[in-house]
């Protein structure tokens, strides 16, 4: 089960959500936190995240880290919107949260963050009505997403966040009646901007997905029925009961918001500017109610994570073993040929086994002669000429989780050395290893050339092979169909054990009888 924690680093709040993928790649979520870090409180006059609103949100961002990985949420995935991306300084607010907790911070633009959303709802209310409209309404900017039937139409990102609004229009408390005037203006003009020419007027429902919104259906909610909303998700709210909540924002001043019913206090100085967003997009669409949705960016960011990393997921699943996971998941990039890799890797297991005394070694050498025979002809995805040296540079130059330095680079060499010319204290991969390294390297190489011999026709015309430690060495060579290509290439592959080892080496062909086979 992959455990996944998703962080959205939002103009008003910072949101984290702490979820379980499960088999079928559906998801969990375990846990949601929310505080309310107010990162773009003057940002979009100043053009720069103020020092206090970065400690804040770094503080945040510090106690969501801790708790994430203390409850086992390793993969943290953290996602910044307008107020980081619009800032000045904001490129100085990541390099801090990167040095101070190791995260890494994805800015992304208004667009994706549209398209995130989207997922994000999609996936969680039916959208079967043609074409619909889903909002969502942030302290920066507000996106905007025409959608057909599991299709996005269009998205647009508009520059008429809570907080912008607020910090451009709202100077005075209560609020000058044309600076009110002047901010719907610039509301409108925006919206219809953006809708000109456009389908989507004729939308058959429009869904709400920000905070913002789901603290305005439980204020009309409350007013409506003198009870508290139980379940935001789904909730729908009139354009009548809206304007009824505008009126009231716009004549009173914070003492008296804070009287309303319902009313969030973090959100007294920007629900006014947000009700009116919504008012007006409604009155552009000419739609009467609006559904709720409590599904936005940070769900989006879940599936779309689970789409880019299926691969990835199903192998988790089916292999949980982290290092072996991953090196079948650099072989799958490749292409590799499976059937051949994972027949030389059971040929070349069995010879170590058989052989141990010769050689010494262990557990850990057994394991990286297995990993190098699944690797072995990755090089093929570059060019076949010389695909043992290409096969080298991928395993040097890929991501290898769970594998130290030197682990890496003796894969790489004893898969390099499957063919061709025999290890040399020059070759530049080779030098790279120390003493006991290299003697390794040696021996490892020497057994994968002649399980790689042994299947010189990617046919497993090779069954089997049993070892006699006498002198000579004997391998009896159990083989179905005709195994003359491969003894005769073993027979020039197996110089390299010969020489480590001391040993000749002598093949004994022996075929496979009916009843052997049964």
């Amino acid at each position: 089960m992959k455990r996944l924690a998703v962080i959205d680093i939002g103009t008003n709040s910072i949101h984290m959500i702490l979820a379980e993928i499960g088999k079928n790649f559906s998801y969990k979520i375990v846990d949601r936190i929310k505080e309310m870090a107010r990162l773009g409180d003057g940002t979009f006059t100043s053009q720069k995240l103020s020092t206090e609103a970065m400690d804040r949100g770094l503080a945040v961002l510090n106690r969501f880290s801790l708790l994430a990985k203390n409850k086992g949420f390793d993969t943290i995935l953290p996602v910044a919107t307008s107020a980081v991306r619009e800032s000045k300084n904001g490129g100085d607010f990541i390099k801090r949260v990167r040095k101070q907790m190791g995260l890494k911070i994805r800015v992304i633009t208004g667009e994706e963050e549209a398209r995130l959303i989207y997922l994000g709802v999609r996936h969680s209310m039916d959208l079967s009505e043609s074409p619909a409209m889903i909002v969502d309404i942030g302290g920066g900017s507000v996106e905007l997403m025409a959608c057909i039937p599991k299709r996005l139409k269009f998205v647009r990102s508009l520059k008429l966040g809570a907080i912008r609004l607020k910090d451009q229009y709202l100077k005075t408390d209560p609020p000058d009646k044309k600076m009110v005037q002047r901010m719907e203006h610039t509301i409108t003009q925006a919206i219809k901007k953006s809708l000109a020419g456009k389908k989507a007027l004729s939308v058959g429902s429009l869904v709400a997905s920000s905070g913002m919104a789901g603290n305005l259906a439980e204020m009309i909610y409350l007013a409506r029925t003198g009870r508290a909303l139980s379940q935001i998700d789904m909730a729908e709210i009139d354009l009548k009961e809206i304007k009824e909540v505008e009126q009231l924002l716009r004549v009173k001043d914070t003492e008296g918001r804070l009287k309303v019913p319902g009313l969030d206090p973090r959100r007294v100085d920007t629900l006014l500017p947000g009700v009116l967003v919504l008012r007006v997009l409604m009155e552009c669409l000419g739609v009467k109610q609006v559904r709720i949705s409590d599904k936005a960016l940070r769900e989006g960011v879940i599936y779309d994570f689970i789409q880019r990393h299926h691969e990835g997921l199903v192998a988790e699943q089916e292999i949980p073993n982290v290092r072996r996971r991953q090196i079948l998941l650099l072989a799958r990039r490749y292409q590799y040929p499976k059937v051949h890799s994972h027949h030389t890797a059971k040929l070349a297991l069995s010879l170590f086994d058989q052989t141990q005394s010769i050689h010494g070694m262990g557990e850990v050498e057994r394991e990286l002669l297995e990993y190098a025979a699944f690797l072995h002809d990755i090089g093929h995805h570059i060019q076949e000429n010389k695909h043992h040296k290409h096969t080298f540079y991928l395993i040097m130059h890929a991501d290898l989780p769970g594998f130290s330095l030197d682990e890496v680079r003796m894969i790489a060499n004893v898969a390099r050395y499957h063919r061709r010319g025999l290890p040399k204290r020059g070759h530049q991969g080779f030098k790279l290893l120390n003493a006991s390294q290299r003697k390794s390297v040696l021996g490892l190489s020497a057994i994968l050339r002649i399980a790689d011999g042994l299947d010189r026709t990617h046919f497993s015309v090779v069954k089997a092979v049993k070892v006699d430690l006498g002198i000579p060495l004997s391998l009896q060579v159990r083989f179905r169909y005709d195994p003359e290509l491969e003894l005769w290439t073993t027979e020039r592959r197996k110089r390299l054990f010969e020489k480590i080892f001391r040993r000749s080496v002598e093949l004994l062909p022996a075929p496979v009888t009916a009843k052997g086979a049964a």
